[in-house]
């Protein structure tokens, strides 16, 4: 009872003990149900691991034109001669390529390996500094700029 509004010992604020139980539980079984999920693949799911479909190995040789002649590394065939003021991602993306190849020493001699994947993606791959740039990232014109050096009947399958 409460006598001149104080509380007496045994009246005092607890919270309920059931309560208190039932969520220290269901943390309990939050945790082991995590626990079995991962140990055991249950509820996982996996994407299957992509096959190479067309690969092509090709050398980027700069002319003093300002123009990119793009050679299958494999034939030694022209595919196509980028034109100055033109193609301006494929450029960039293998400026990033030699700028890494000065930084490791690396010749400009060792081919880049551009590869056509099962689930559509593109990439290209620097085979002296094994950087790769997955190219659909850069959406479907950026994409296509590079996927025309597939094109050319010289390439592997």
């Amino acid at each position: 009872m409460i006598r001149g509004g104080t509380m007496t010992q045994n009246q005092s604020r607890r919270f309920p003990l059931g309560a208190l139980i039932g969520a220290g539980s269901l943390i309990v079984f939050a945790l082991c149900a995590v626990c079995f999920a991962r140990v055991s693949g249950v509820g996982a799911t996996r994407a299957p691991e992509a096959q190479p479909l067309q690969s092509r190995e090709l050398r980027f040789i700069d002319r003093d034109d300002g123009a990119v002649v793009v050679d299958d590394a494999r034939s030694n065939r022209t595919v196509v001669v980028l034109m100055p003021g033109t193609n301006g991602f494929v450029r960039g993306v293998m400026r990033s390529f030699a700028r890494e190849r000065r930084r490791e020493n690396d010749g400009a001699e060792p081919p880049f390996l551009l590869t056509r994947w099962s689930d559509g993606r593109l990439t290209i791959e620097d085979s002296a500094t094994h950087e790769r740039v997955e190219l659909i990232s850069f959406g479907p014109t950026n994409l296509a700029a590079f996927a025309q050096f597939m094109n050319d009947r010289s390439a592997s399958r």
